[in-house]
């Protein structure tokens, strides 16, 4: 135990004092996350705003029809019609940004709608600009114009708008706030602390074992007197440290992103702190340490296989579109922990992260995560071991 902790202390050092690892590890999942996610959220916001205020210029066509919505159209505010110009133009002016959308009325709009029929209007937009801001906000003005002539109709008739609903449904929402909440972005959070734990842990070991190869010192810490594994122990355990701290540098990089982020509601805000209670965090951060095993394990032994630091980044770095691609289906909807689910290593974090953060996580399909975890842990700490024990592994190319 002795040799353990002074392996682990030596190399626990080592890694600390180099600037890159302290980046990977505590700068940047501490400062960068929280600074991105408010300027992300800030952009965003900033641009809904502009798209809700920005004035539109609509093309306007209207066969002399629908007199009520024309004026309707031009006493709204933001909005600026212009008329005069062919329908058939209609595609040429959006795509090239002079207008930002056409309205055109059918010819027969007034003679379908007096005869009790549906009257036709074309609304032509482009769907990728703002939000779909200009779809909404037009959308909501003619959802309006037809109201109106809805109860005009229904007047005329002598009858009860509410004759036409036969049936009237009350919808009862079982689902609390926070299982809502949870399973909307619960998945994103895996995203942070799954690919931050990688990334934590994969600098220390590039510079614990290819890194001291490069720089000769791998012989010298063989001659020891101490067995190979308790060197790889030692090596081991510091890994696993970095990523578990890096991982737990991006959770509270989220959480003070949130504080910093002033447009959340209060009731919103209230809700968020509810979920990242201490026991979530804790749960959480326990499926980490077995995932993290895992990671420390692979890491390892690539960068001992590696004859120089560049070697073990380029074997390394390619491993980090593998780990982002389960975490991304975790985000998908549809994608659920199951009994299938629960066995894919990382895919298995990432929705039961969401599951134990919406709080309806099933203790069985908990288990079977933690077990799959522990062994596949288990499986690639030994065979790093195994590794660590070939001469032609350590020495290669030397």
């Amino acid at each position: 135990m002795n040799h353990f902790t002074t392996i682990f202390r030596k190399e626990f050092t080592d890694t600390i004092r180099d600037r890159r690892t302290l980046f990977f590890m505590v700068i940047f999942p501490l400062f960068l996350v929280p600074l991105l996610l408010t300027v992300i959220t800030k952009l965003q916001t900033s641009s809904m705003h502009k798209a809700e205020e920005k004035i539109l210029r609509v093309g306007l066509v209207t066969n002399g029809n629908a007199a009520e919505l024309v004026t309707e159209l031009r006493q709204s505010r933001g909005l600026r019609t212009t008329e005069g110009i062919p329908a058939d133009s209609a595609y040429a002016f959006i795509t090239r940004d002079s207008l930002d959308a056409f309205i055109v009325v059918a010819r027969d709009f007034d003679t379908a709608v007096s005869q009790m029929r549906a009257g036709t209007i074309s609304l032509y937009f482009k769907s990728s600009e703002d939000y779909d801001m200009v779809k909404r906000r037009l959308t909501a003005t003619i959802d309006q114009f037809e109201k109106s002539l809805t109860a005009a109709r229904f007047a005329r008739l002598h009858l009860d708008q509410s004759i036409v609903n036969a049936v009237r449904l009350e919808e009862h929402d079982v689902a609390s706030a926070k299982e809502r909440f949870g399973k909307a972005v619960g998945g994103m959070i895996p995203y942070f602390f799954v690919i931050f734990c990688f990334m934590g842990a994969m600098y220390p070991a590039i510079d614990l074992a290819a890194g001291e190869k490069e720089r000769g010192t791998m012989e010298t810490l063989l001659t020891a007197p101490v067995t190979r594994f308790q060197i790889l122990l030692g090596k081991f355990a510091v890994v696993v440290l970095a990523g578990i701290l890096s991982a737990g540098m991006s959770l509270l990089g989220v959480y003070v992103a949130v504080q910093q982020v002033k447009e959340i509601p209060q009731e919103l805000m209230q809700l968020i702190m509810g979920i990242l209670d201490v026991q979530t965090i804790i749960l959480v951060l326990s499926l980490l340490l077995p995932l993290t095993v895992f990671f420390a394990a692979v890491l390892l032994s690539l960068s001992i296989f590696s004859k120089s630091y560049k070697e073990a980044q380029s074997l390394i770095s390619p491993l980090s579109i593998v780990i982002i691609l389960p975490v991304l289906v975790g985000v998908m909807p549809g994608i659920e922990l199951d009994w299938v689910t629960a066995m894919i290593p990382v895919l298995n974090v990432s929705l039961a992260t969401k599951e134990i953060i919406a709080g309806t996580i099933k203790p069985l399909l908990l288990a079977e995560v933690y077990i799959t975890l522990f062994v596949l842990a288990s499986f690639s700490l030994w065979g790093c071991a195994k590794w660590f024990e070939r001469e032609e592994t350590i020495f290669r190319g030397a």
